[in-house]
């Protein structure tokens, strides 16, 4: 049976950022269950008054990942070394039998050099190549037979190294996203392996979203 208290905690568990700003304790209450009044209502199919709303508000208890955050914070403190990588192009196409001869062409060619950016990512229906712009030339030869849906130019990507205990940690990427996410920085693409971490974005917000993820470092 639905009560407030269940009510309000449905609304702030889908709603990461509100759930985040009652926690650190920067929302106001009685504004807040102002708000919230009309929604609750309406999930209870009848009236509500703000008090009481504004009493399951101060009694919310959030879960444990979101209230013991030393292990989080520690992580967050001994993040690697970031890295930034301009001129870079995204190239999507359509899944083929013929795709991954494609992709070992460009293998071929770039083996040899290191400094190269290149990330060929395989998804269900479609597969994505990331690689510096200077190549794409050898990308738009070795695929010339696949569909491709869609290029965009003019990318950068960040890289962040990550610690080993990584995998352990909830919420560590939730931490990226959200900080960026506050920033109003548009993710054009997310890369991962295990220690590390790659966004992409576009150039002209690329030093914007370095300094949001160096201050999650500090």
């Amino acid at each position: 049976m639905r009560t407030i208290a269940t009510c309000v905690e449905e609304i702030l568990v889908s709603q990461p950022f509100l759930e985040d700003a009652l926690t650190r304790n920067i929302l106001n209450y009685s504004a807040l269950s102002e708000e919230l009044r009309d929604p609750i209502s309406k999930m209870l199919r009848k009236p509500v008054k703000s008090g009481a709303i504004m009493m399951a508000l101060r009694r919310y208890s959030p879960p444990k990942e979101m209230g013991n955050k030393v292990k989080l914070n520690k992580v967050l403190e001994n993040l690697g070394d970031i890295t930034v990588r301009s001129d870079l192009s995204d190239y999507t196409y359509k899944n083929s039998s013929s795709l991954v001869q494609a992709h070992l062409k460009t293998l071929e060619i770039i083996k040899d050099d290191p400094h190269i950016f290149y990330t060929f990512t395989r998804g269900v229906h479609e597969s994505n190549i990331l690689i510096t712009t200077g190549l794409t030339k050898h990308i738009e030869e070795n695929y010339k037979t696949e569909i491709c849906t869609s290029v965009q130019d003019h990318l950068s990507a960040i890289t962040i190294g990550l610690p080993k205990e990584n995998t352990k940690i909830a919420g560590l990427y939730y931490q990226f996203f959200k900080r960026l996410a506050w920033e109003g920085i548009a993710l054009y693409e997310v890369v991962s392996t295990t220690n590390e971490f790659t966004i992409l974005v576009e150039d002209d917000v690329v030093d914007k979203a370095f300094s949001a993820i160096k201050g999650l470092k500090n």
